[in-house]
């Protein structure tokens, strides 16, 4: 959760797409209209993905600004394995 945070950040499309699942990825991210800020993460709460496990559920609270304007994006995240690597699967 927290390298896909910092790819948002960094506006990295290509590490976006290589962790997200490919049943529910997106055929592309485009970044040149977006005019936000990121301006933290806190991960909520964790429920498995551990090593053992197959899937993962994050919940967190990424904090933006747009126009000058603060928002926030709480979200349930759920992760999965795929190929062996923890994917970015749905929102919940």
């Amino acid at each position: 959760m927290r390298s896909r945070y910092v790819a948002y950040v960094q506006r990295r499309a290509d590490y976006l797409l290589r962790t997200w699942h490919s049943t529910t990825r997106p055929e592309g991210l485009d970044f040149s209209t977006e005019s936000g800020q990121w301006l933290g993460l806190k991960v909520v709460r964790v429920t498995a993905g551990r090593a053992e496990d197959e899937q993962g559920t994050v919940e967190f609270v990424a904090r933006y600004k747009v126009g000058g304007k603060a928002h926030r994006l709480h979200e349930i995240s759920q992760f999965v394995r795929e190929s062996g690597a923890w994917v970015y699967e749905t929102a919940c």
